[in-house]
């Protein structure tokens, strides 16, 4: 919502609200020298109109995220590559030689196949409420919306400790990556890892002090780093399994006959949704992005389209590589780290090879990977506080968005948590991380649900209201019925997370096991059921349902205009672009 006066005089004025662009281009012509106008940026930004105050809190917050002053700098380059990179990381390099150790190789690609499916329609639907209602926070904001105000509170601190604790066990683990190397003699791998763990936490939060720019840029070299290296791997697979590599001599499909393609039947298969879910955390990002993205209409659509490849080449492809290389009996595949490189499938497929060198390449993908989910970790914590802020969900305080766009208060609270990763030096840091993990084990399941089921609600209020899809911008290619199939993929993984934390594969039932498996549930639970017991709010009925507050006015007749012409323009190019256009 623009303001028309200058923003230097609404200062102190709690209840307005400016638009970033006009406030950064005052700032950038105002007067004091440029040291004076870095400090200046860290001011509050967060003024409101005196227009919202007949508002319920639910608009005004509603106004609030979608209005915020974080900088829409986030470009169309950045959107794609954190689409296409963003969740490549230490779940499809390490963690999937445990799935394929527990499961075997046809297990492997039936789970990841089947939660890419439902992460598929998931992030159809996130799309479409992302470009419709581009907020900060979106998740929770739209649960509150479209849901309830109890779950929206529910799903946004269970977003905020997903990545909150995300932070100091990155950072822990890019220490521990570098232990990778001291079996070659190399000096870094001989310092303190407390001192890597300072200089990585150090180096995160900077990024993060840059805004949503210096995340975007780094999250673009990082992705498009872990990118190369996956299509560098399928090449170099597709060679040695027909018998290109040192060694010689067909592989095929050898070790799907002997051990063979399960390896623990059905419950193995369980076990692979799990670790298939944590592998693809962090694909919702790009929706959480939208509220600093300079064109939503064009360049979210792109990044939901290409999740489609995401799934086919960086994991189903790669995957089916990984398991005719390595046999899912291979000792080296069992590790009880999530970063140890050594038990990488991909690591120890080019082991046996015979090739030398390249393990220690891949090593360093897994490094950036590590850094990159702390980059994200960071980021994703911070924006979510902020809604939670703008939405009175939190105090205040933590609303608090500067003349820069930074969510400040929340960068700081995150980095202030991240500061447990010093227990590194402590001889009890297993058992600290380990619960820590345990708290958002299953956080990104239960967003994804919430994420289906809001897109549900939202058509169910648009059908109630009368109202059409033709007011939409973009619309979910799966539509109502893949948020059906999504929120129904959702529960069963869920099930099945419970099943297999009850009785784990090979191991024995305990209270201690299931509880650092399942942890997240509980804690979801409380949060909705203390939040309704004290604040009473109702369910939010479809004929009751805000379809407005928040959304990016558009002229219907002009967008369709717009949108029939693209297709005029995608019909005229041939058959080959309109294939292209469709996918991506």
């Amino acid at each position: 919502m623009d303001v028309e006066k200058d923003p230097r005089d609404l200062e102190g004025q709690s209840t307005e609200y400016v638009d970033s662009a006009k406030l950064g281009a005052v700032e950038a012509v105002g007067d004091g020298s440029r040291w004076q106008r870095f400090k200046d940026s860290f001011k509050p930004a967060d003024l409101r109109d005196q227009n919202l105050e007949g508002l319920s809190e639910v608009e005004r917050a509603a106004i609030a995220t979608a209005n915020s002053p974080l900088n829409r700098s986030l470009k169309n380059r950045h959107i794609q590559m954190i689409a296409i990179g963003g969740s490549i990381g230490t779940g499809l390099f390490v963690g999937s030689g445990g799935s394929l150790s527990t499961g075997g190789p046809a297990s492997l690609l039936i789970g990841f196949f089947l939660v890419g499916t439902m992460l598929f329609c998931t992030i159809h639907a996130l799309g479409e409420l992302t470009v419709r209602f581009p907020v900060a926070g979106s998740f929770a904001t739209y649960a509150t919306r479209f849901v309830d105000p109890a779950w929206g509170f529910a799903m946004g601190w269970n977003y905020v400790l997903q990545w909150i604790v995300a932070f100091p066990l990155e950072l822990v683990a890019a220490s521990m990556t570098i232990q990778f190397w001291k079996g070659d003699g190399n000096p870094a791998a001989t310092v303190n890892p407390a001192a890597w763990v300072s200089v990585f936490y150090v180096l995160i939060v900077a990024i993060n002090f840059f805004g949503a720019k210096g995340y975007g840029e780094a999250e673009f070299a990082f992705s498009l780093i872990k990118v190369i290296a996956v299509i560098g791997f399928i090449i170099l697979g597709i060679v040695l399994t027909c018998g290109g590599g040192p060694h010689g001599g067909y592989i095929g499909g050898r070790y799907w006959h002997d051990p063979g393609a399960f390896a623990a039947g059905f419950k193995g298969l369980c076990s692979v949704f799990v670790n298939a879910a944590f592998a693809f955390s962090g694909t919702e990002l790009v929706g959480l992005a939208s509220a600093e993205t300079q064109n939503p209409r064009k360049s979210l659509p792109k990044a939901t389209k290409q999740v489609f490849w995401r799934i086919l080449l960086f994991y189903i492809i790669s995957l089916t590589i990984v398991g005719l290389l390595v046999p899912y009996n291979d000792p080296n595949l069992l590790s009880d780290s999530d970063v140890d490189i050594a038990a990488s499938p991909f690591v120890i497929a080019i082991k046996n090879a015979g090739i030398s060198g390249l393990p220690s390449v891949f090593n360093v993908v897994v490094l950036i990977s590590v850094l990159s989910v702390g980059n994200s970790s960071v980021y994703a914590s911070s924006r979510t506080i902020a809604a939670l802020g703008a939405q009175r969900q939190a105090p205040r305080i933590f609303g608090y968005i500067d003349r820069a766009g930074r969510p400040l208060t929340g960068i700081v609270i995150t980095a202030i948590f991240g500061l447990i990763c010093f227990v590194c030096a402590s001889d009890k840091q297993e058992d600290v991380f380990n619960w820590l993990l345990a708290i958002s084990g299953l956080s990104s399941i239960f967003t994804w649900a919430s994420v289906c089921f809001c897109h549900l609600r939202f058509r169910a209020g648009l059908k109630r209201q009368g109202r059409s899809t033709r007011e939409l911008m973009f619309k979910s290619g799966v539509g109502y019925i893949g948020s059906i199939y999504g929120f129904c993929m959702n529960m069963l993984v869920l099930i099945a997370q419970f099943w297999t934390a009850l009785f784990p594969v090979g191991e024995s039932p305990s209270a201690e096991a299931f509880f650092e498996i399942y942890l997240a549930a509980p804690i979801v639970i409380v949060c909705y059921v203390g939040y309704k017991i004290w604040y009473r709010p109702p369910f939010v009925r479809a004929k009751d349902m805000d379809l407005d507050t928040g959304a990016r006015q558009i002229d219907i007749d002009s967008l369709e205009q717009e949108i029939a012409e693209e297709r005029e323009y995608i019909r005229s190019r041939g058959w080959l672009y309109r294939v292209y256009s469709f996918w991506c």
